[in-house]
């Protein structure tokens, strides 16, 4: 297993257009699928695009644990997108706090708005096409990894200056939000 180094904002991949996979199957497409795989939970990512480790390639792939700082009550198998195309994006915002892996040398963090859920049709490590309706923190990464595939970082979205922060605030944050929208949902008597 070889651990890549995170590409970091300000390297011109990370603003770069990806290209487009020709061959799903071929050698250098899984073995980007695997350095992207290998190098994303050490790094303590749940999804991670091939820009970001220096490859212009449209891949990406995602990993959702069971969190509950995140936000994630279930958790997500490891899901790879190769060529990712987003069909469906819901009217409903969510205004969530995002860090990137790309900033993470910043340690920077900000609440950014995005829609509630996607659809996503993209080719899977094995060749075979699949498409994806993904809500809660999957869409988010999804939305995320697929933003890095269009050249764009959390930074670029819709997101208040004012609201960038450190790690330790982020998960403060992450856990305000969550205790929020549990309450909102709760019925009222």
């Amino acid at each position: 297993m070889l651990v890549k180094k995170v590409t970091q904002v300000g390297n011109p991949i990370i603003r770069r257009k990806s290209k487009s996979v020709r061959d799903a199957l071929s050698k250098g497409t899984q073995k980007v699928v695997k350095d992207l795989c290998d190098s994303m939970l050490p790094h303590g990512l749940i999804g991670m695009a091939a820009p970001q480790i220096g490859k212009d390639l449209r891949i990406f792939v995602t990993k959702v644990p069971k969190d509950p700082r995140r936000g994630s009550e279930k958790g997500d198998r490891l899901r790879v997108f190769i060529n990712p195309r987003v069909t469906h994006r819901s009217k409903k915002r969510v205004y969530i706090p995002e860090g990137c892996g790309s900033v993470g040398e910043a340690g920077l963090f900000a609440w950014v708005r995005r829609p509630e859920t996607v659809t996503v049709e993209a080719t899977g490590e094995n060749g075979r096409r699949f498409k994806l309706k993904a809500g809660g923190l999957l869409a988010r990464v999804i939305q995320h990894e697929y933003d890095h595939l269009e050249g764009k970082v959390f930074l670029d979205g819709s997101f208040d200056p004012k609201s960038l922060m450190s790690r330790n605030e982020y998960f403060l944050a992450v856990k305000r939000a969550l205790r929020k929208l549990r309450e909102s949902k709760m019925p009222r008597r």
